[in-house]
């Protein structure tokens, strides 16, 4: 066992390496999208918070979600909270498990390009509703009564640039139509739905978004409303960003991202590694047809109905 690992262990780190290099490398190209959709979730931060500058508690409106769903109760209000912590969790790793796995499907940086523009569209039409009208925050520390439901007026810039971080992330107020808890589910679930390769784990993604609606519910922590028009609004807004795109190239392409090396066989090495082959005899491009990363055990049918020709 430990002879096996240590075998392993040399070819782990040179994959680990070469994946990076591809990556930084395509970081250089597109540093630009990266730093501007991280920018605009520090806008959207901004946003959040000075909505909750002009949030006024009122009472609960009346909610059909609140008369079918009963209340959970604030000791309880975590349980949502730890079931989008897992599908977020759960995504980004997802995200850089080129660096570890052979089986790769994706690039990181290209990947996460494609996801900031899903958010930063469903942000924007979320900020631009929750200021048209504010509605009384239904979640306890929002309600009449309490202390965090209204923001004095702030001291200085500073303070407001600042976000109160992490208190006022935590705790706002006002930003209801619609929720950002299912924008970004929706846009991990979607996205690994389409470059995913594991089934199971897309049933049970789909099953997590579903059940943590019900849960935002109940949980109080956004009306009805805010989570259905989440639902078809952030999936049109995929449905159509997404044709507007240029696809994920193939990972079949690897080999033209390396550095140039005069060891051919170093390159031959690096190329077999980020392709997850170690054997010569099973050195073939993985198969992506129209932006869709096929199953498992499906590339062979696929190459066959691309050629035209049905080989064994």
């Amino acid at each position: 066992m430990s002879f096996y690992i240590g075998r392993e262990a040399p070819k782990l780190w040179r994959r680990i390496c070469a994946e990076a290099t591809i990556e930084i490398n395509l970081l250089a190209e597109n540093w630009k999208y990266i730093l501007g959709g991280l920018i605009f979730q520090y806008i959207h931060g901004l946003g959040a918070r000075g909505v909750h500058y002009l949030h006024r508690p009122g009472p609960t409106l009346q909610d059909a979600g609140y008369f079918l769903l009963p209340e959970l109760g604030s000791d309880n209000a975590y349980i949502s909270e730890t079931v989008f912590t897992t599908i977020f969790l759960s995504f980004v790793l997802w995200t850089f498990h080129p660096f570890i796995f052979k089986t790769k499907k994706i690039y990181t940086v290209l990947m996460w390009c494609r996801v900031l523009a899903f958010l930063v569209a469903c942000q924007f039409l979320r900020m631009i509703t929750f200021y048209s009208t504010q509605l009384p925050g239904p979640n306890y520390h929002c309600r009449e009564g309490s202390k965090l439901a209204t923001l004095p007026r702030p001291d200085s810039v500073l303070e407001v640039l600042l976000l109160n971080f992490p208190r006022g992330l935590l705790y706002g107020c006002g930003d209801l139509i619609f929720s950002s808890h299912m924008i970004f589910s929706l846009v991990f679930v979607r996205t690994y739905q389409k470059y995913g390769t594991r089934r199971f784990i897309k049933q049970c993604a789909w099953i997590a978004v579903i059940a943590q609606s019900f849960l935002i519910v109940a949980s109080r922590k956004h009306y009805t409303v805010d989570v259905v028009v989440a639902w078809y609004t952030v999936n049109l807004v995929v449905f159509f960003v997404d044709k507007k795109l240029s696809e994920l190239p193939d990972r079949s392409s690897a080999a033209s991202l390396l550095p140039v090396s005069k060891d051919s066989k170093t390159k031959e090495e690096n190329h077999k590694l980020l392709n997850g082959n170690t054997d010569p005899e099973d050195w073939r491009p993985r198969t992506q047809i129209n932006g869709m990363i096929m199953e498992d055990g499906n590339a062979v049918h696929v190459e066959a109905a691309v050629n035209g020709v049905y080989r064994q």
